[in-house]
Formats: structure tokens, C-alpha cells, sequence
């Protein structure tokens, strides 16, 4: 018998065909850890799931990778289920995975964790972060189902405290797949097209799968950007959804939404009365005030003899011109006697003043002032400046000496 020659994809292609036809290997529920995990920009999922033992290799495709609520990690225990398939261009069997979920905790309760730590370590939840409530708002939006228990106990609250509240209802899903997306769509619309004074996102209780569109991160982040303060009333008061913790204020209950974001008119009512107790008899008081202080006012000097008062100042007056006039004087009498010994002081050391009394000043060619006769040599032309004229001179012989030769010569004449 002669033995048939196969091609190397002919017996992959036969391989993978022998597995397809495996009841067991097509319906697969396997538990193990994630090693060599790798997210392909593709958005598929390559890794290894492994034992104390073995290993084998698995890959989750992208329209399978959304389905997830958590983000797979090296190290992590996980249960998967799929199928076993070969991959004929490697000729390597792999699995082929269909769902995932943490082992041994849920994996939406992951997902929750996840989430929550990562905005709360991007800041989300900081109460430095959250808007005020209105005192009293005009118009309030609710985005919830309108066949719920939820909007009919809000409506029912919000109608008891005050039944001047107008009151707009997104209608949105808040439970299954398309719930997150409407929730969004609701938040955006009172921002942009139908502006409210606060916002109120609502549901009733249920367990984590039935509020988990309140843990969506588009929903939380959504919540987060809004301008409009949002109050989060998911659930009954034990139940916390990542919305509870991004929202301005968390309501334990729908009917506690209510009760927070309207004041009761009955209270309103109270309290205005008693501020307008209060004003009443702050006027009352300042009007007995102001009463006592025009009773003493008339019986004030001033109010019964008002000329003296004038008088006196008219006196006081008259005092402070004639004084000032006297100071001007007497200044002005010290400033000339001071200028004048000044001028005196000056026409005194004036170079120029000694001329009157006889002298003369002398300078050279160079039109230097002549001090000593160091300077001088004979024939030199000089100019003797008297009071009433200059005299241009020559010099026949110079002769040391000063004013005690002209001293003695005086003695001697």
C-alpha cells in the first residue's frame, strides 16, 4: 500500500478540522494564570494561560475583548471559555477565547475596583472638585426611566415640598447595554439644549450587574465634566456606584434626591417669617434710637442760641488773620535785614569793590591775574585795571620785595 504524500497545510488544515469536531475542545472552560500578556494596537489579546505544569497559548479577538469589565494583568488567576482551533500558518494549536472573568471574584465587582481607583487617583472624586447645590432651584432634570419607581417617588417628594418646581424628565435606560449611552446623552442634552439648575441622575435598587451602567466609565466621566451640579440617587442607601462618588451629591435614595434638592415651602415659609419678625423689630428699634437722638439734639446749644456759635468763630477768625499778618511782618522784616548783611558781606570780599579805595589789579598778556612777581620778566606787556580805566604797561625792572618796602619808603618820605 502506497502512502498518500500531504502537504504541510494539508495537515494543519486536517488537524484543525479533527479539532473542530471535538465536542469537548469546542465548549472549553479553563482556569489558569496570565503570562506574556500583550494588547495589540489592533485591539486583540495575545497571552498565555499557565499552571503549576504547563502552558498554552490563547488569543481574544476585539469584538470579544469589549465585552470585558476588567482589564486583564500578568500574574492574574482568570476563567476563560472558548475553543481550541490551530493556527494553520504556524502550524500551533491555541485557544481561542470567548469570555473572561477574574477567578474567584466577579468580574464586574473587578471592573468596579479597577475604576474606582483609577479616577480616584486622577483626582475625580476631590471635594474641592464638586459644585454647590442651588438654594432654590426653578428647574430641575432628571435623567432616569420614566416607567420607573424611582422618578415616581422623586416627583412625589419634589411635589410635597414645593409644587412651583418645574420638573423635565429624560427618558434613559438604566439597565442593560444601551443604558450607559443614554444616561450620557441625557447629561448632555440639559447642558447644551435644555439648560436646568441641577441635574438628577436615578434609578431604583438592584444588584452590581443591574446599576452597573452608574459604573461605566463614559457615564462617570460624563458626570464629572458636566457644568450643571449633578445629584447621583442610584439605588437604596446600602448600594455605592462609582457615580456616587463622582456626583456633587450623593443621595442615598431617590426620595432623598428629592428631599435634598428642594427646600420645603413650609420651612421657607417659617423662616421667612421669622427674618421678617426680626427686620420689624430691628426697625422699631433704630426708629426708637434715631427718636433719642433728635430729642437730644434739640435740646443742644447749638439748636438754641445757633449765632453764638457763628460768633465765635467769626472772633476766632479775626484772631488768626491779625496773627498771621503780624508773623508775615515780622518774617518778612528778618529776611531783609539778613539779605541786606549778606549784600554787605558780598560787596565786601568783591575783588572788584577794593578798586574804590585805591587799588588796581594787574594781568599778564595772557589775561592771568598777576599775584606774585614770580611770573613776570622784564619788558613783558601788562595791563593795570584802576577804577575808571585800564593802563597798558610795560615792565622796565622787576624788584623783590613787597609791602614792607613800600612800608619803609612811606616812613622814609
Amino acid at each position: 500500500m502506497r502512502v498518500k504524500t500531504f502537504r504541510v497545510s494539508e495537515i494543519n488544515d486536517y488537524i484543525n478540522k479533527l479539532l473542530n469536531m471535538d465536542i469537548i475542545l469546542n465548549n472549553l472552560q479553563v482556569e489558569g494564570e496570565i503570562s506574556n500578556f500583550k494588547l495589540h494596537y489592533s485591539g486583540h489579546m495575545y497571552f498565555s494561560l499557565k499552571d503549576e505544569r504547563s502552558r498554552i497559548r490563547c488569543v481574544m479577538f476585539k469584538n470579544n475583548v469589549q465585552s470585558l469589565k476588567f482589564l486583564p494583568k500578568n500574574g492574574m488567576k482568570v476563567i476563560i471559555k472558548g475553543y481550541i482551533s490551530v493556527y494553520e500558518r504556524d502550524g500551533q494549536y491555541q485557544l481561542y477565547i470567548q469570555k473572561m472573568e477574574p477567578a474567584g471574584i466577579g468580574a464586574l465587582y473587578k471592573a468596579y475596583e479597577q475604576l474606582k481607583e483609577k479616577l480616584e487617583k486622577e483626582g475625580l472624586f476631590k471635594k474641592e472638585n464638586k459644585k454647590s447645590l442651588p438654594f432654590f432651584p426653578r428647574k430641575i432634570g432628571i435623567v432616569t426611566s420614566p416607567t420607573g419607581a424611582a422618578i415616581r417617588d422623586i416627583i412625589s417628594v419634589i411635589a410635597r415640598r414645593n409644587s412651583n418646581i418645574e420638573i423635565v424628565i429624560y427618558p434613559a435606560l438604566v439597565q442593560g447595554v444601551d443604558a450607559g449611552k443614554q444616561i450620557v446623552n441625557g447629561i448632555h442634552y440639559f447642558n447644551e439644549k435644555n439648560k436646568v439648575d441641577v441635574i438628577i441622575t436615578a434609578r431604583g435598587g438592584g444588584s452590581i450587574e443591574e446599576l452597573w451602567a452608574f459604573n461605566e466609565e463614559r457615564v462617570v466621566r460624563t458626570i464629572a465634566s458636566s457644568r450643571i451640579p449633578i445629584i447621583s440617587a442610584v439605588g437604596h442607601e446600602t448600594d455605592f456606584t462609582i457615580a456616587d462618588f463622582v456626583a456633587d451629591v450623593r443621595a442615598a435614595t431617590p426620595s432623598a434626591a428629592g428631599e435634598l434638592v428642594v427646600p420645603s415651602k413650609i420651612d421657607l415659609k417659617y423662616t421667612l417669617n421669622s427674618l421678617q419678625q426680626r427686620l420689624i423689630k430691628a426697625i422699631e428699634n433704630e426708629l426708637k434710637l434715631n427718636r433719642k437722638r433728635i430729642e437730644g439734639l434739640k435740646n443742644d446749644q447749638i439748636f438754641m442760641q445757633p449765632y453764638n456759635l457763628l460768633n465765635q468763630y467769626k472772633q476766632q477768625l479775626d484772631w488768626l488773620s491779625s496773627n498771621l499778618i503780624k508773623r508775615i511782618e515780622q518774617n518778612f522784616y528778618t529776611t531783609k535785614e539778613k539779605f541786606q548783611a549778606v549784600q554787605k558781606q558780598f560787596y565786601a570780599t568783591n575783588p572788584f569793590s577794593i578798586l574804590n579805595r585805591g587799588f588796581a589789579i594787574i594781568r599778564d598778556e595772557k589775561g592771568n591775574f598777576l599775584r606774585t612777581i614770580d611770573t613776570l620778566i622784564e619788558e613783558e606787556n601788562i595791563q593795570v585795571i584802576l577804577k575808571d580805566g585800564i593802563l597798558n604797561c610795560s615792565v622796565n625792572a622787576i624788584k623783590k620785595g613787597g609791602l614792607d618796602i613800600v612800608y619803609k619808603k612811606e616812613k622814609e618820605f
